[in-house]
């Protein structure tokens, strides 16, 4: 007999083979959730001049902003809020875009001529010191008003409403370089629009 006759039979892969205990991966510990914290009404009214100058921007009458902001804190004091991120500023700024969207969408539904009331007709007429600046203001952000919804949030986020590109990409809920993109071609539409470029 030779030394192959005596050996043991090799166990074919699959079939004979020992079995290994299975490893598995083991499961990362998760980072911890941030803890949702109720949305404090008191700290939300330190915010009221800002929202109404980015609703000035979006709706361009001053009229119209004080109903959006009014609009806003009613939804957001509605119900009981919690925040997950603890930024204040930024969950208003979200409401007061997504308020400003929904009502948009409802008047686009349905149209009425909004005619220009009594005073602001003798306000516009006066021309008194400092009607250029304001008319200026005016003509500014009815264009800011006029841009399409992307380059408009970001270009009120930023240019009006003073936030850093790290606080607009927060509000936002879009990336970083994504709003320095936009800003940058709003920006550019802006100046084409009023004939600054």
């Amino acid at each position: 007999m030779t030394a192959a006759t005596l050996a043991p039979p090799r166990p074919v892969m699959g079939l004979d083979a020992p079995t290994r205990p299975v490893r598995r991966p083991e499961t990362a510990t998760a980072a911890p959730a941030a803890v949702a914290r109720p949305l404090d009404p008191e700290l939300l009214f330190g915010h009221v001049d800002r929202l109404y100058r980015t609703a000035l921007a979006l709706c361009g009458s001053p009229v119209d902003a004080e109903d959006l902001v009014q609009e806003t804190f009613a939804q957001v004091l509605a119900r009981p809020r919690r925040l997950r991120d603890g930024d204040e500023l930024g969950y208003l700024l979200r409401a007061l875009r997504n308020t400003f969207v929904s009502e948009h969408r409802r008047r686009q539904r349905r149209p009425n001529a909004c005619s220009p009331t009594p005073d602001e007709i003798d306000h516009a007429a006066a021309g008194g010191p400092g009607h250029d600046v304001v008319a200026h203001a005016h003509e500014v952000l009815a264009a800011v008003a006029a841009l399409p919804a992307a380059f408009r949030d970001v270009v009120v986020a930023v240019d009006v409403t003073g936030l850093s590109y790290a606080e607009a990409a927060d509000a936002l809920e879009i990336a970083e370089g994504t709003v320095m993109s936009r800003l940058y071609r709003g920006r550019r539409r802006l100046a084409d629009a009023l004939g600054t470029a």
